[in-house]
């Protein structure tokens, strides 16, 4: 960027927060070449205004070339000299008014943000000199959305934004919901990697309406007999597993305090037996065979494996939200060996156990947590029968209400319009990366500021590792490249190279046995 401004032309037209300029013909010359994007200064009686070009236009010889730019903000000009930056415009640039281009010394005005603790995440698109920065407390505090189609860099942008905060605040706690296995490699050895394998999430940790998700037929009119079944048996053995003489007044369905699979077994058959009519046994029946069968699902162990039961909530509390850190801030949960039938209820339970946790903890013993939620438009979709109840709404609590006891979330995705509108616009802040779906280009700018209309033209254009980011964290709308990622910590690609396998014969008889053996014994 240069180090002195240069007159491009003057403004013919001026709205709230847009300006045309006609622009001198010299000024478009090869030597110094206009893009759409560009930085450019105004000099008015009361502040120096700043704006962004966002048209070109030559199309009218008689006028000569226009720009339309996109107000961003003003420095006011005082008699002590020009002030800070400060978003928003109240001294308007006047018709006649000279249009500048910007220096390195404006850009730094503009996009420095003094005083606020911030991470680099990359460069700005109008001088690959200047370091992009995110204010730390702002992108936490506040939720943030990463949306882009698939192949535009969202792991990688994951993964380089959850770094940076990391080698910044080395004590993190920060659970990430990793559908398809890809980021374990990314974080190397500061992640606990969690999956059923390694980890036992009994069925008392669900709440009722998990619990009724789980065990109690999808359809059939004897539904709501089940679920009435299923609720009356699981009081009871929650209450029965108290202490003698333990007041058991607190403990409701939802309680999660523990209690025994056997015992839920034997309080079903026993209540059934009570009955005077065979043909009422039926919805008990039911749940009684979902139970066994899914006792019987190795796939499934980690709910149902064990026939001792002890109360191991504050150890998966503690190991989930990293409580102690020792050396390990982040908690990734591979949730592509969890059955399809109950991923949505595992990710219930744990987006429903982080807020309850920060909810319950003692006031001034806050521990901040961070929810990083992949592929969030499944969890918390936009159209509520295309997604699981409580799932969508232990995220959308979080969304509200988390930020009052520390806890929050970054939702991933690479289909916004799919996802719930209510929850995004809670996003302080928004990385937005290529999409040329016309949907999820509306979606985003429904939620976008006003004063970033214009940046959206671009999402189409945006190359990989490229990103229009607005919101709180950011000082002013802004277009960046990201930092590149060493190859060691980029995360795991599963995509085929199609051209290069099918050159050879690359696999044989054993490979197709080997794959049996894993999918009938449900180990990768």
């Amino acid at each position: 960027m240069a180090t002195e401004a240069v007159a491009l032309g003057q403004v013919i037209r001026c709205t709230g927060t847009r300006v045309t300029g006609l622009l001198e013909r010299r000024s478009i010359g090869k030597d110094r070449p206009i893009r759409v994007g560009d930085l450019v200064r105004m000099h008015t009686s009361g502040a120096e205004v700043y704006g962004v070009i966002d048209v070109l236009d030559a199309s009218v010889p008689e006028t000569g070339p226009l720009a339309e730019i996109d107000l961003l903000g003003q420095a006011l000009i005082t008699p002590q000299g020009v002030g800070r930056f400060q978003l928003g415009v109240s001294a308007h640039p006047g018709l006649g008014d000279q249009i500048l281009t910007t220096t390195a010394e404006d850009a730094t005005k503009i996009y420095s943000r003094p005083g606020v603790t911030s991470i680099r995440l990359g460069s700005l698109y109008q001088d690959a000199a200047l370091p992009a920065l995110v204010a730390t407390d702002d992108l936490l505090n506040k939720h943030f959305a990463i949306l882009g189609t698939t192949g535009s860099g969202k792991s990688c942008t994951v993964a380089l934004i959850l770094r940076r905060v990391l080698e910044a605040n080395p004590a993190g706690h920060i659970l990430l919901l990793d559908p398809h296995n890809e980021y374990s490699q990314a974080f190397g050895d500061q992640a606990e990697v969690i999956s059923p394998a390694n980890l036992q999430l009994p069925l008392w940790l669900l709440n009722f309406e998990e619990s009724v998700e789980v065990l109690v037929s999808k359809e059939g009119a004897d539904r709501q007999a089940q679920i009435t079944i299923l609720k009356e048996a699981i009081l009871d053995v929650r209450r029965s597993y108290a202490k003698e003489g333990e007041d058991t007044k607190h403990i409701t369905v939802d309680t999660p305090s523990p209690y025994r699979l056997s015992e839920l077994l034997r309080t079903l058959n026993n209540n059934m037996g009570k009955l005077d009519k065979p043909e009422n046994s039926i919805p008990y029946l039911r749940l009684l065979g979902r139970l066994e069968s899914l006792s019987n699902d190795r796939r499934f162990g980690f709910m149902f494996s064990g026939v001792m039961v002890r109360d191991t909530l504050a150890e998966v509390l503690s190991r989930m939200f990293r409580i102690p850190v020792r050396g390990k801030p982040i908690t990734i949960f591979d949730l592509s060996a969890v059955p399809s039938e109950i991923v949505d209820v595992v990710v219930s339970v744990l987006c429903r156990m982080m807020f309850d946790f920060a909810l319950w903890s003692a006031q001034g013993q806050t521990v901040p947590l961070l929810l990083v939620c992949e592929e969030a438009h499944r969890y918390a979709p936009e159209q509520d029968e295309l997604g699981f109840g409580p799932t969508k709404r232990a995220i959308a609590r979080i969304a509200k209400e988390g930020r009052k006891y520390g806890v929050s979330v970054g939702l991933i995705s690479q289909r916004p319009s799919e996802l719930a509108t209510t929850i995004v616009s809670q996003c302080g802040t928004i990385f937005a990366l290529r999409m040329g779906n016309e949907r999820d280009q509306a979606f985003v700018q429904r939620v976008l500021p006003e004063g970033a209309q214009g940046l959206l033209r671009s999402l189409p254009t945006l190359r990989p590792q490229e990103a229009v980011v607005v919101g709180v964290a950011a000082a002013v709308p802004m277009r960046i490249t990201f930092d590149d990622l060493p190859p060691e910590f980029r995360p795991r690609s599963d995509s085929a190279h199609f051209s290069d396998l099918w050159q050879r014969d690359c696999a044989d008889g054993l490979f197709v046995e080997q794959t049996v053996s894993r999918w009938r014994h449900q180990k990768r």
